[in-house]
């Protein structure tokens, strides 16, 4: 394994044009949780200049029509910040083409008599923990998601002025036998007003990114880049259009994990893309967590209207304190994994998905109504018992 090297991952804020569209499909999923925690949802925002177009599949409350999506829309738009001529969350034309879920899928994923609820996909999801940071995420996308944030907070609050809602980093780390130890290079592109020259972009942002990294850790001003091309005026949707579930390296670990293909956001929690690999996650974390390994990574893998995962596969890295093959019978004797066992052990079926859509789904705190349920340790105690 390579002890010495440079590796890099990127994060982009809440006011992207593809996170623009992940927070809105959210916004969605969680007004249907909200009124029905049963509610089937799978819905993809795209959006433009001025334009708004959300379509998709759902089985929920009636009263939740075109109207109701239409405001989850402006006021999830209104949030970030966007009140540009380009695109406002005002003034953006909204179109919503949202459906009854198909019966054919629903017969194959639903509880019967005979069977459980079945998964409402085939696919393959990763978990992924590492000791790189006290949150158990890998050091690149962790501070990557974290000096987007805190310009994000800034910017919400008013300390900052003539800075807008788009933004992207990428920061490049030094490793040293296998662990981080510096940044090597940095890269933050954020949209601005017209007034902020690029000097006076980077004299603002400078201070953020320093203070969001480990003291000691900031790279050398040549290699700190900031809006490369001199100017980034034009930005968010009107710049670029986006769509919902561009962002899944972002989502989840920057590229130091496998990830398995599928989107997370627009979708509940009966969807194993999203639910699966919030499980995936929460066991992995809990395996290092429990001081069973320094890095772990979990494959599930589901088929359509099946309850029970095909396989249950576990990476330690060459770290572990046990065998792979008994971490993994381990894991399934302390959570039940079809989908109604992990949206049960997780509680899941509640509207907290719209904060997932920016800064990532994992390494961040668990909150108190059950948002980001998956980042708990709690498992640790169980696992040592039975491992």
């Amino acid at each position: 394994m390579k002890s010495n090297y440079l590796f890099t991952s990127e994060s982009v804020s809440e006011g992207h044009p593809d996170k623009v569209c992940d927070r809105i499909s959210d916004a969605v999923v969680d007004a249907y949780l909200d009124a029905d925690s049963l509610s089937r949802v799978a819905v993809e925002t795209l959006t433009t200049t001025n334009r708004i177009v959300i379509a998709g599949e759902v089985r929920g409350p009636e009263e939740i029509g075109s109207d109701t999506i239409e405001n989850v829309a402006r006021r999830a738009v209104k949030s970030i910040g966007y009140e540009q001529d380009g695109f406002h969350w005002e003034k953006a034309h909204v179109s919503v083409y949202v459906h009854k879920q198909s019966v054919d899928i629903a017969q194959g994923v639903d509880a019967g008599a005979s069977k459980d609820e079945g998964a409402g996909d085939q696919g393959i999801m990763f978990g992924y923990a590492c000791k790189e940071t006290d949150s158990l995420m890998p050091a690149p996308i962790f501070y990557s998601h974290r000096i987007l944030e805190e310009l994000a907070k800034a910017r919400h609050s008013g300390d900052v002025k003539g800075l807008g809602p788009d933004s992207k980093s990428q920061v490049t780390l030094e490793y040293e036998d296998g662990e981080p130890v510096r940044a090597k290079s940095i890269v933050v592109s954020t949209q601005h007003s017209e007034e902020l020259s690029q000097e006076n972009v980077k004299d603002i942002v400078g201070p953020f990114v320093t203070n969001s990294l480990p003291k000691g850790w900031m790279c050398e001003d040549s290699e700190f880049y900031v809006n490369p091309t001199g100017r980034f005026v034009i930005g968010g949707p009107d710049g670029d259009a986006g769509l919902t579930g561009r962002k899944i390296i972002v989502d989840t670990y920057g590229g130091a994990a496998p990830h398995g293909g599928g989107a997370f956001s627009g979708k509940d929690p009966s969807k194993v893309d999203r639910s699966a690999a919030y499980a995936a996650r929460y066991l992995a974390k809990n395996v290092v967590g429990a001081g069973l390994a320094n890095k772990c990574t979990i494959q599930l893998a589901y088929a359509i209207g099946v309850s029970k995962p095909l396989s249950v596969y576990v990476d330690l890295h060459g770290t572990g304190l046990e065998h792979e093959s008994k971490i993994s019978e381990g894991l399934q004797k302390c959570m039940d994994l079809s989908p109604r066992g992990i949206r049960e052990h997780l509680g899941l079926s509640k509207p907290i998905y719209e904060r997932t859509a920016a800064y990532g789904h994992f390494g961040r705190e668990p909150s108190s109504d059950g948002g980001f349920s998956w980042e708990q340790l709690d498992l640790v105690e169980p696992l040592k018992q039975t491992i």
